[in-house]
């Protein structure tokens, strides 16, 4: 996971059974504000998710939304993978 102040945000399916992830990588912060960040975002969307090792994961695939919402929030965004 590359550290160059990038947010990453791709949709995952691996080991899921099927369901698709929101997962949001390269996060800056300490974990307490990640997770604050990820209970907005699973407000945002209206869904549940996770906070694992510094990466947000939130159930459904809602890149657009939350792209749009972390670019006006300031941070540098890219839509990665499928």
């Amino acid at each position: 996971m590359p550290r160059d102040g990038v947010v990453r945000i791709s949709r995952d399916r691996k080991q899921r059974r099927g369901k698709e992830v929101t997962v949001i990588t390269g996060l800056p912060g300490p974990p307490e504000a990640i997770a604050q960040l990820a209970a907005e975002l699973k407000r945002l969307c209206g869904s549940g998710g996770t906070v694992k090792d510094g990466v947000i994961e939130v159930q459904g695939d809602h890149r657009e939304r939350i792209a749009t919402y972390l670019t006006h929030a300031g941070y540098r965004v890219k839509l990665a993978g499928g």
